[in-house]
């Protein structure tokens, strides 16, 4: 036999190096990617659909004051279920999970498009969180498994991109279902969308073995395998007391002294639940994967705390109507698919490494969310507010597929399910933070509510990306 060496310098054939690269959209990987595109897709059009078409739903059954549980329904079942999601995924593949998780996403719209009362309707949003949890962690997990890691940054590029059209064009979708028809036809509509998204879905399914390694299954750090389900519960407990605690104690009514209890015993609960809900070294973003749960939590205070009262600081302090408050819905879709895209690129794969893609995504949130803080007070036109919050999204569409990316790189493939579980529920954690401090400053103020109020939601928001990006060193081990 030869040695390398000695082998001849002329060209032979092409070895496996000198092949070309996979594409995402190439016949062996098409059947994949379509059907987490149709997927993802679906998701976006009923998220928001079911934005824009709450007050309305919560007017007709005379439940305005439950606007806010109804809101913080599917946020609590989401954390619990996507507990349930990582272990389940773990243990039995995705394919099972992502299949129960759309049976539950058409109960739960149908539970809510022929809810009878605001009680009726706050369930059907909480079987939607439900169903939420399970597909967000299975999808994650199928596209992970099903792909090339190579293939990892194109294919979230690809979710990304999946928001645009239901940016666009889902809130108009939805006011005219319910011009023409009524608001129960919005929660229908998914439901008519999820049979073609499905059909595309099954042959990638079918092409992905989901038999778990019997070695690796067995093989769970005890602190994984045996985690209890308790610290998830106690930690949804405490976002839905935090969650409606504000609002009752300080929008001036007569339960005043119950959102207080409210809020001391969902405090109480969260600090007692929350180091265990989370990988331990979250609370110090030790590094690997509790750093990038770290991230992930303050990456959402940081987008969702501007992002999240964008619309309403329009309305308040420019008198501007639902079309153009809307922009920032579509702006947010679009540029958040932009920065994913560029995120994608081999070009941007090669040169930056994971941490150095979230820090140049955190310095655009940082930079472009000042365009909202000033436009809130007024300093600043909407135009160049706005321009502000299109670089922050272009620096969220970098963020969110980096740190995704980076959990499958660090988790073995037995436990990707519960790590992907554990972004998730930091995600919801800092969203649930946002809702519930933003929540009870804007009741407190609701009689005089102004720009000032939004520029220290927004001031807070722009404290977290700065805190984010000091710990981005910390990504790997």
């Amino acid at each position: 036999m030869t040695s390398t060496a000695d082998a001849p310098a002329t060209p032979t054939a092409p070895t496996q190096t000198e092949l070309p690269p996979e594409r995402l959209f190439s016949a062996k990987h098409l059947p994949v990617a379509l059907g987490i595109i149709a997927l993802v897709t679906l998701g976006a059009f009923e998220n928001r659909a079911t934005i824009s078409i709450m007050p309305t739903a919560a007017r007709a059954l005379d439940g305005l004051a439950w606007f806010g549980p109804a809101n913080a329904a599917s946020m609590v079942t989401f954390m619990v279920a996507v507990v349930v999601a990582g272990r389940w995924v773990d243990r039995a593949g995705a394919r099972a999970v992502l299949l129960t998780g759309l049976a539950t996403f058409a109960a739960a719209q149908v539970v809510t498009a022929s809810a009878p009362s605001m009680a009726v309707f706050i369930a059907g949003r909480g079987l939607s969180g439900i169903a939420e949890g399970l597909i967000d962690v299975s999808t994650l997990v199928f596209a992970a498994r099903a792909l090339p890691e190579h293939l990892r940054a194109k294919v979230f590029a690809t979710f990304a991109a999946a928001w645009i059209l239901p940016s666009l064009l889902g809130p108009g979708a939805a006011g005219a279902a319910e011009a023409l028809v009524g608001w129960r036809l919005v929660f229908l509509l998914p439901t008519f969308l999820l049979v073609p998204a499905l059909l595309l879905l099954i042959p990638g399914l079918l092409r992905v073995s989901d038999r778990t390694r019997g070695e690796q299954a067995t093989e769970l750090s005890d602190a994984q395998k045996d985690k209890p389900l308790l610290p998830a519960l106690g930690l949804a407990g405490a976002v839905a007391l935090l969650s409606v605690g504000g609002p009752l104690a300080f929008d001036g009514g007569d339960h005043r002294i119950a959102g207080l209890a409210s809020l001391v015993v969902g405090a109480a609960t969260l600090v007692a639940t929350i180091r265990a809900a989370l990988p331990a070294g979250t609370l110090t973003a030790a590094p690997g994967i509790p750093a990038v749960v770290a991230l992930r939590t303050l990456l959402v205070i940081a987008f969702g705390g501007i992002g999240g009262y964008l619309p309403l600081m329009l309305d308040v302090t420019h008198d501007v109507g639902p079309a153009i408050a809307g922009i920032s819905l579509s702006l947010t879709g679009v540029f958040w698919a932009a920065g994913s895209a560029f995120h994608s690129l081999d070009a941007v794969q090669r040169r930056f490494d994971a941490a150095a893609r979230v820090r140049l995504g955190l310095t655009l949130i940082t930079l472009g969310g000042i365009g909202p803080l000033l436009l809130s007070l007024e300093v600043v036109g909407l135009v160049p507010g706005l321009a502000g919050w299109a670089l922050a999204s272009a620096g969220m569409g970098l963020c969110s597929p980096s740190l995704a990316t980076e959990i499958f790189t660090l988790a073995p493939e037995h436990e990707q399910g519960q790590a992907t579980a554990a972004s998730q529920i930091g995600a919801s954690l800092g969203s649930a933070l946002t809702t519930a401090g933003g929540g009870a400053l804007i009741a407190a103020r609701h009689d005089t509510l102004d720009g000032g109020v939004f520029a220290v939601l927004m001031g807070i928001s722009l404290g977290a990306a700065v805190i984010a990006l000091t710990l981005t060193q910390r990504m790997r081990p």
